[in-house]
C-alpha cells in the first residue's frame, strides 16, 4: 500500500487571538500581494526597456486599476458562476471575502474592464496594454494556484498515482487519515500549465517575436490558457454542478478561447488596414 503525502500546511502565516471574521494573515492573501508587486515590477521593467508606452507613474496607477479589477471581477464572478444560489439569498455575502471564493474567469473580465477604463482615461492603445498584461498574467496565475495548494482547496479527483496527496479537507467527517483517498494535486498541475509554461511562452513571444500585431499576444494567451484549463480540469474535482457534462472551468474556458480567436482575427485585420 502506498504511503501518500498528507496535506497539512497551515493556511495562516500569522494567526490572531480572536474569533472575528478576520482571524489572521493567510498565505492566500500574501500570494495576492506578491502577485501585484510582481505586476508592478514587470511594468517598470517594460518601461525601462522601452517596451511599454506607460511611464512609472502610469504603472502605479494601472496596478491600482488592475488590483480593483481582478479582486472585484474575481469575487463577483465566483458568486455568479459558482455560488449563485447563495448570492441570490444573501447578496451581501459577496463582501465576505474572508470566507474565500475567487473565480479566475471573473478576474479576467474584471481586468479587461480595468484596462478599457484606464486606456480611455490615459489615451493608451487598449490592445497594446492588453498584450502587456497577457505577458505578465501567467505569473500571477502560477502564484494563485500555489495559494490554492497551500489552502488545500480545489483539490483533484481520487487517484492511485504515487504522487497523489491526501487532503483532509476532502473528507472533513473522516477522522482516520488512512480512510481518506489520495487525490491528484491538481492545483500544482494548473500552476505548471496555466502558470509556468504559459509564462515562458508569452515572455518569449513578447521579447523575441517580431511583427506581432497589437492584440495578437492577448488572443494567444486566452486560447492557450483555455486549453491548459480544460486539460487540467480533467484531474480536478468539480466544485460545482456540471454544465453540459463539463466542469464550470472547462465550460467558461470555451468562451475565453472564442474571444481569443476573435481577438487575433481582429488584430490581424487591423494590421492589414493600417
Amino acid at each position: 500500500m502506498l504511503a501518500y503525502l498528507i496535506h497539512n500546511i497551515d493556511p495562516f502565516l500569522i494567526k490572531f487571538e480572536n474569533d472575528g471574521p478576520i482571524s489572521g494573515i493567510r498565505w492566500y492573501g500574501v500570494c495576492y500581494v506578491i502577485s501585484f508587486l510582481l505586476v508592478l515590477y514587470m511594468l517598470n521593467l517594460y518601461t525601462r526597456t522601452e517596451r511599454s508606452p506607460l511611464t512609472r507613474e502610469n504603472n502605479m496607477s494601472f496596478t491600482t486599476y488592475a488590483i480593483l479589477g481582478v479582486l472585484i471581477g474575481g469575487r463577483l464572478g465566483y458568486m455568479l458562476m459558482y455560488n449563485l444560489d447563495v448570492f441570490l439569498i444573501h447578496p451581501l455575502s459577496i463582501f465576505a471575502i474572508w470566507e474565500g471564493g475567487m473565480a479566475s474567469h471573473g478576474g479576467f473580465l474584471g481586468a479587461l474592464i480595468a484596462i478599457l477604463i484606464f486606456c480611455k482615461r490615459y489615451k493608451i492603445n487598449a490592445l497594446q496594454l492588453g498584450d502587456i498584461c497577457a505577458s505578465i498574467a501567467p505569473a500571477g496565475l502560477f502564484i494563485g494556484r500555489i495559494a490554492n495548494f497551500i489552502n488545500g482547496e480545489l483539490f483533484g479527483r481520487i487517484t492511485t498515482v504515487p504522487w497523489g496527496i491526501i487532503f483532509p479537507q476532502s473528507a472533513p467527517n473522516v477522522t482516520k487519515l488512512y480512510n481518506i483517498p489520495a487525490r491528484h494535486p491538481s492545483q500544482l498541475y494548473e500552476a505548471g500549465a496555466e502558470g509556468l509554461l504559459l509564462f515562458i511562452y508569452v515572455q518569449l513571444r513578447f521579447w523575441f517575436s517580431k511583427n506581432l500585431s497589437k492584440g495578437q499576444l492577448s488572443g494567444e494567451f486566452l486560447i492557450l490558457y483555455s486549453i491548459a484549463r480544460i486539460f487540467t480540469e480533467l484531474y480536478r474535482e468539480p466544485d460545482a454542478p456540471l454544465i453540459l457534462n463539463l466542469s464550470r472551468g472547462q465550460f467558461y474556458s470555451i468562451f475565453l478561447a472564442i474571444i481569443g480567436v476573435l481577438l487575433i482575427l481582429y488584430s490581424k485585420r487591423k494590421q492589414r488596414h493600417r
